[in-house]
């Protein structure tokens, strides 16, 4: 049951799009630098527009889910902090009701459709990551039809390439890896991996509010299952480059330099993260040093203490047990090389207890 709640909460990940109805251009804009202020963690800036969205439309579900973004990225990870947690589920909540008001007016209204699609999905992931199967599965199962009717409304707006594209890729993908799953697949629609790829990287280009979402995302799959880092590079520069203070951006991008060997840029990135206050960072910077030491400078010694100081350090298993395997997988080539192969293995056992990233498996795997 729980990997089956793990695909569910994959397909329905939050997201954020343009309301359609909302066509006044003032107010456009006020969405867009709320946004904008969101994801670049400045959140007294972001109170303000959102304050305005609410007093403009107070009867729109987009204020109250623009709320509920704000608040899962200022107490990141929101699971873990029950004030925040509450003040999201509330938000959450207003905003299924409000999307409900639209949808009993006309249920094929496109905002009703997309914002109960988004709250249903918001609530999904926070269950999964508290480990509540069953309710994770619940909210999944209430995403379902709203995605697809939205995998309608392509033609009307670009940003539902992002959703769409996710679910294409994550239902062909993850019954590979998570065999558990496949007869629960017979409810679902069949999806294309390629095609989803590639309509994800439409939303990176052209989607308006969902650009930022599907940079990360799609950056996120091609580390971690496609294994081609060197394509992720320019999603994850531009989402650093634009929210340098947004912890989770600045750890991909730095990972993505680190995994394709630039190192000479990873290294003022990876410095970059030791300014960031989140309490996520710590890990990936003990590990990125690991890293940095033991392959851009070659000094197995200054490596093999930075992985220990990450192997001390709490991982946040949504967001950061892979550099975990990461350091376990450091450690592992460091024994070989000292010809501790005994020692590597029980590195690589480590490895393989906690890895996702498929690169990380091959080289556990194939360690002789």
């Amino acid at each position: 049951m729980c990997r089956a709640t793990a695909f569910v909460a994959f397909i329905f990940l939050p997201c954020l799009t343009r309301a359609q109805g909302v066509t006044d251009p003032t107010v456009q804009q006020i969405v867009q630098r709320a946004l904008d202020e969101i994801y670049g963690m400045h959140f007294a800036e972001a109170d303000v527009q959102i304050r305005q969205l609410r007093t403009r439309h107070p009867q729109h579900p987009l204020g109250p889910i623009l709320l509920a973004t704000k608040i899962e990225l200022q107490y990141l990870p929101v699971h873990e902090n029950k004030t925040a947690r509450a003040q999201f589920v509330e938000a959450v909540n207003e905003g299924i009701d409000l999307a409900k008001q639209m949808l009993d007016k006309d249920a094929n209204n496109p905002e009703g459709v997309f914002f109960a699609l988004t709250a249903h999905s918001y609530l999904a992931a926070l269950y999964h990551n508290e480990g509540e199967s069953l309710k994770a599965v619940g909210e999944s199962r209430r995403c379902y039809g709203y995605l697809k009717d939205g995998m309608k409304l392509l033609d009307k707006n670009p940003d539902f390439y992002f959703t769409t594209g996710l679910y294409n890729y994550y239902v062909e993908r993850y019954p590979m890896d998570h065999t558990i799953v496949k007869p629960f697949m017979v409810f679902f629609s069949d999806g294309d991996m390629d095609l989803g790829l590639k309509q994800m990287d439409v939303a990176t280009r052209r989607g308006l509010f969902m650009r930022t979402v599907a940079n990360y995302y799609l950056s996120h799959i091609l580390v971690k299952y496609e294994m081609q880092p060197t394509r992720a590079i320019p999603y994850a520069r531009y989402l650093a480059g634009k929210f340098p203070a947004n912890p989770l951006f600045a750890m991909m991008d730095a990972e993505v330099l680190l995994l394709t060997g630039r190192y000479a840029e990873a290294r003022p990135a990876v410095q970059r993260l030791k300014q960031l206050p989140n309490k996520l960072v710590p890990l990936a910077i003990a590990t990125f040093t690991g890293i940095l030491a033991e392959q851009a400078d070659h000094d197995d010694k200054a490596a093999a203490e930075a992985y220990q100081i990450a192997l001390k350090l709490p991982a946040n298993k949504p967001y950061t047990e892979e550099y975990k395997a990461m350091t376990n997988a450091g450690l592992a080539r460091i024994a070989a090389r000292a010809g501790n192969r005994n020692l590597a293995k029980q590195y690589y056992k480590k490895v393989m207890d906690t890895a996702q990233y498929k690169s990380l498996i091959r080289e556990a795997k194939t360690f002789r």
